[in-house]
């Protein structure tokens, strides 16, 4: 059964905004008496806690579907609609919140830390809110949009000042249940730690953790064994603690052997740039098992030379508990000395996000087609108003058709040499599509119609009250010329016959 999960891949889903509300307020002997529809509800936001008492993240591996709460629909009487609810998840310290690719979004260091990973939708704007002195009564209200949708990598680097590496069965869970309460799986057979365990020591009057990282062989950066899985959690020591056997039985290994082996897979773990390489820290070997008879006189052969190399050198059993005592007096001294030079350093710099400027709003981008070219618009802006906008609505369409004019939309087009009913794409992908008409972006706060409707969507030839007067007047005059033709041809007639006489 899976007891500690360091890697998970979580699919999450923002709540969705609330839709505003289209109402006009209605009093007695008051029909009409304004536009009073509220807002829709803000979608909830997903967080993640940096939280000390988590440690593994099994529950993630388990259920890594995650939904954050919609937005309620706005309401008549000026009534918004109730945000949806937030969902904090709880990640153990040292957490690195990736996206699919690789890069990395956050670094969850520090306890209580926090981070938006899915920030929910945009509630919609009622016709309350859209009402303005050209438009006093709108006839629609923005939609809400959805909150964000996606995956990210959830990786686990164990927060603790001290690691213990070494070759499988070499004693580390040994060691780390001698020194501290923690209680590993212990067996006499390797890879019996197939994951990570933490112990709190108390030397003297400093405390520090330990981690009993899982045994390394030989090609594990390159991703041999259990290596390249585990290496990653002794990132965040302090200080490396080299536990060799002294007391092997299997051929061609001996403590010199083992710890040029695990050097060589330090050193080519790659640590990210603002952290020290593991070879740089500070580093003790500890020789266990000195216990047994043989691997007391094998200790005793190695030591000048691993102190010749600028070791420090303990030799310990974890069955007699001969030398821990000195090991962890010693770890210690390095904690606390490590302690106060990141005291004595300047405190990091608060990172400042601010708002994006609007230089880049949009940028049109031209893409050929089977049937001519598709002029397709990019940009948080104009995507967020194609999300907010009713199509079925004309009016909210002849109101997305001002805010695109608005923010240079129609002029860019223009300048990349789309014509009338040019194909035009908004967003990426499989998104609205429309047949570009330049003259539906004009002032439609200056059109009088009905709510709901927009002029500019209107296809009837029907006249105009100016252009039936005209032609009414046309045809009196028209009329009027005829008589007078009439009446000249029959004084016409009654002259020719006295003529004639």
């Amino acid at each position: 059964m899976v007891t500690f999960v360091d890697q998970v891949t979580l699919h999450l889903r923002a709540g969705k905004g609330g839709n505003g509300c289209v109402s006009v307020r209605r009093e007695k002997f008051k029909p009409l008496a304004g536009p009073d529809g509220g807002n829709g509800g803000h979608g909830g936001d997903i967080v993640l806690v940096a939280d000390p008492q988590v440690t593994t993240l099994l529950s993630y591996h388990h259920s890594p579907h995650r939904n954050a709460g919609n937005g309620g629909f706005g309401m008549g009487d000026h009534r918004s609609g109730a945000a949806g609810e937030s969902l904090e998840l709880a990640v153990p310290v040292g957490t690195v919140v990736k996206e699919p690719s690789g890069e990395t979004l956050v670094d969850m260091i520090e306890p209580g830390m926090r981070f938006v990973v899915a920030p929910g939708g945009r509630g919609g704007l009622g016709n309350a809110a859209l009402a303005s002195p050209k438009r006093k009564a709108p006839g629609f209200a923005l939609l809400g949009t959805p909150g964000w949708e996606g995956d990210v990598v959830l990786e686990l680097k164990t927060v603790a000042d001290v690691a213990l590496v070494g070759f499988p069965s070499a004693g580390k869970s040994s060691l780390i249940a001698a020194i501290s309460a923690a209680r590993p799986k212990i067996a006499d057979y390797p890879f019996t730690t197939l994951h990570p365990n933490l112990g709190v020591v108390q030397a003297g009057d400093v405390r520090y953790t330990v981690a009993d990282v899982p045994g390394l062989i030989e090609g594990a950066s390159e991703g041999r064994g259990l290596g390249l899985e585990f290496l990653r959690h002794v990132e965040r020591c302090t200080a490396l603690v080299h536990v060799l056997d002294c007391a092997t039985l299997d051929p061609g290994r001996d403590p010199l052997t083992d710890l040029d082996v695990i050097l060589a897979e330090l050193a080519a773990y790659p640590v990210p740039d603002d952290q020290v390489p593991l070879l740089d820290r500070p580093q003790l070997v500890a020789l266990n098992k000195v216990d047994v008879p043989e691997a007391k006189d094998l200790a005793d052969l190695v030591r000048p030379e691993l102190e010749a190399r600028g070791f420090r050198v303990f030799e310990i059993s974890t069955v007699s508990r001969e030398g821990l005592r000195p090991l962890t007096f010693a770890l210690g001294d390095l904690i606390s000395a490590h302690r106060v030079a990141q005291a004595s350093q300047p405190p990091v710099e608060r990172i400042v996000i601010r708002p994006k400027g609007a230089d880049a709003d949009f940028t049109v981008r031209v893409e050929g087609g089977s049937y001519g070219p598709v002029y397709r618009i990019l940009g948080e802006k104009p995507v967020r108003w194609v999300q907010q906008t009713d199509f079925q609505n004309e009016e909210a369409v002849g109101f997305l058709a001002d805010r695109l004019d608005r923010l240079g939309v129609e002029d860019e087009l223009y300048r990349v040499g789309a014509t009338a009913g040019a194909t035009v794409v908004i967003g990426e992908g499989e998104s609205v599509v429309f047949d570009w008409q330049p003259s539906l972006s004009s002032a439609a706060e200056l059109i009088a119609a009905p709510r709901g409707t927009d002029p500019r969507f209107d296809q009837s030839t029907r006249r105009t009250t100016s252009q039936r007067r005209d032609r009414y007047h046309e045809r009196m005059d028209a009329k009027a010329q005829a008589r007078a033709d009439l009446e000249n041809e029959r004084r016409a007639e009654r002259q020719a016959p006295e003529e004639s006489e």
